[in-house]
């Protein structure tokens, strides 16, 4: 899982003790990865913004914006989620947090991780 995010992103900070405590939580010593990535933000504001948001997932930082750009176009916005399967084949990508949404993905998560 490669979740994009930002310091300055209300919608992450939403989704994000979400993300840590039913998903990295419950998952973290099985067979799966997440790798939340901070947004064009300096490491100091990364390892800020983590210690803020009390997560224990690894952030590591795109200062220049490329790697959110392999996925998304220049101008759209952060907070969004890529699932990749252990083929390394994009299975969900969400947008935004909505509650509905998280449900789904982490459903897809959980199978994807039982396979």
């Amino acid at each position: 899982m490669l979740q994009f995010t930002a310091s300055w992103c209300g919608v992450c900070r939403e989704e994000m003790p979400f993300i840590e405590k039913e998903i990295w939580q419950e998952l973290k010593a099985k067979d799966f990865v997440l790798i939340g990535i901070d947004y064009k933000e300096t490491a100091e504001k990364t390892k800020k913004f983590a210690s803020d948001m009390n997560i224990t997932y690894p952030l590591g930082i795109d200062i220049s914006g490329q790697a959110f750009h392999k996925y998304a176009a220049p101008k759209a916005g952060v907070t969004r989620n890529i699932i990749i399967d252990k083929e390394g084949r994009i299975i969900y990508l969400t947008r935004l947090f909505e509650r509905e949404d998280f449900n789904q993905m982490k459903a897809v998560i959980f199978q994807a991780v039982k396979e």
